[in-house]
């Protein structure tokens, strides 16, 4: 067997194996609903605890994760159905591959996260003349210079906002707005019993314990407008109502509570 490469993430940083080990899975079923065989090949190089979470991860998880992905596909999707040469920049972009299912031909893409996350990128993923990677904390501003050329913006952030604080989001999605007036932010959220529900169902079920918690729970999207009146909702989607998942009897239950509890979802906003 060769040896399995070394990972040495933060904690917080390593949760990005959780949806990749999910799109893996995927991948390898008979008519998956979506094909990511980069997250296969990570999967069986890095050096992962990947049997814990394989042995403990409850199956609704795994069907979240391959919902946020498809919903998320579909969203720029759309987007560059009106915008085809706009920019999309994916925040704490982790092993995501998003890019390789929904490139155009002609969309700027940027793939954002800290700098470690973007060293082990570059060992399985390639930068090329419309795709750019670059290692930085979403909160610092520094890499706002490197979009400052583009003029319609789609920022996308999967796993990344509900392990912040509330006010570190609030201020975050400010600064986007008077930065990039016009952009549009797609993320998903947690209610606050989602919060609850992923730290003690799938953090530690992935073998990741305390040291990396969910923080923000967002209760309903309305409140996002009540930051400023910048603040749009556009859409929420809803991952077991929406993203057309082959599921049993069991899980469509539990994928309507979830659904109805808001456990977590999609949001789609516009800032103006």
């Amino acid at each position: 067997m060769p040896e399995k490469l070394a990972i040495p993430l933060g904690e917080v940083q390593k949760t990005l194996f959780l949806p990749l080990w999910g799109r893996a899975v995927e991948t390898g079923r008979d008519h998956p609903l979506l094909s990511d065989p980069t997250a296969v090949r990570i999967m069986e190089s890095v050096d992962f605890d990947f049997a814990t979470v394989a042995r403990n991860m409850k199956s609704i998880t795994r069907h979240a994760w391959i919902a946020r992905s498809l919903l998320i596909d579909r969203c720029v999707t759309a987007f560059l159905g009106v915008e085809p040469g706009g920019t999309v920049v994916n925040i704490g972009c982790g092993m995501d591959t998003t890019f390789d299912r929904v490139d155009n031909g002609r969309v700027r893409w940027f793939d954002l996260d800290l700098p470690d996350v973007i060293e082990l990128r570059r060992q399985f993923i390639a930068e090329t003349p419309r795709r750019t990677f670059i290692a930085s904390s979403f909160l610092e501003e520094g890499w706002f210079a490197q979009i400052a050329e583009a003029e319609k913006v789609l920022f996308v952030a999967a796993g990344v906002l509900y392990y912040y604080e509330e006010k570190e989001v609030r201020e975050f999605m400010l600064r986007l707005a008077g930065r990039f007036p016009g952009s549009e932010v797609v993320f998903d959220a947690a209610s606050p019993r989602g919060v609850e529900a992923s730290n003690r169902l799938v953090l530690r079920a992935g073998g990741l314990g305390d040291a990396s918690p969910l923080k923000w729970g967002l209760r309903n999207a309305a409140v996002l407008g009540s930051w400023h009146p910048r603040i749009r909702v556009l859409a929420e989607h809803l991952y077991f109502r929406e993203a057309g998942l082959r599921l049993t009897a069991g899980e469509r239950i539990v994928g309507m509570i979830s659904d109805a509890l808001r456990i977590q979802w999609l949001v789609h906003c516009a800032l103006g």
